[in-house]
C-alpha cells in the first residue's frame, strides 16, 4: 500500500536541512542586495560631491583668467 501523509513526505526527500539551507541563502541574498544599494548610494554622494568641487575649481579658474576690469 501507498501511504501519503506527513512521514512519507519526509521520507521522499524533503528535508529539514534543506529548507534552512534555501531560506538562510534566502536572507543571505537579501542582505546582500541592501548592502549593494547602500553602498551604490554613498558611490553616487561621493561622485556628486567630487563633481561639485572640480566644477568649483574649473569656474574659479576660468573666472580668474578671463576678468574684465572695464567697470
Amino acid at each position: 500500500m501507498y501511504m501519503t501523509g506527513f512521514g512519507s513526505l519526509l521520507a521522499g526527500g524533503f528535508s529539514i536541512f534543506a529548507l534552512l539551507l534555501w531560506l538562510t541563502c534566502l536572507g543571505m541574498g537579501i542582505y546582500l542586495f541592501v548592502l549593494v544599494v547602500k553602498l551604490a548610494r554613498r558611490g553616487i554622494i561621493a561622485l556628486d560631491l567630487y563633481n561639485h568641487s572640480k566644477n568649483l575649481e574649473i569656474r574659479e579658474r576660468y573666472e580668474a583668467a578671463h576678468r574684465r576690469d572695464e567697470f
